[in-house]
């Protein structure tokens, strides 16, 4: 896992920067959280029903809150042993 990526992930939603977190989309090695943003982008592109596209943008949040507290655990765990 690279904590990074999140970390990118993040900050590029955050500050609206598609075509950022469309180039981390596709460099990414985490499969979950390339298609979380593949739908979250679709959506904001193409989706007229702002519910529609509020979902997948909690969904790619929740996703990422998960992988950077895992990432961390695996963090502490690895410098522990």
């Amino acid at each position: 896992m690279n904590k990074m990526d999140y970390d990118r992930a993040l900050y590029y939603t955050h500050r609206s920067e598609w075509d950022n977190l469309l180039i981390l989309m596709v460099r990414t090695k985490d499969n979950f959280l390339s298609k979380k943003i593949e739908l979250f982008l679709h959506a904001y592109n193409f989706e007229h029903d702002y519910s529609v596209i509020e979902n997948h943008l909690y969904s790619l949040l929740r996703y990422i809150e998960h992988a950077n507290e895992f990432a961390m655990d695996e963090m502490i765990h690895t410098h522990l042993s």
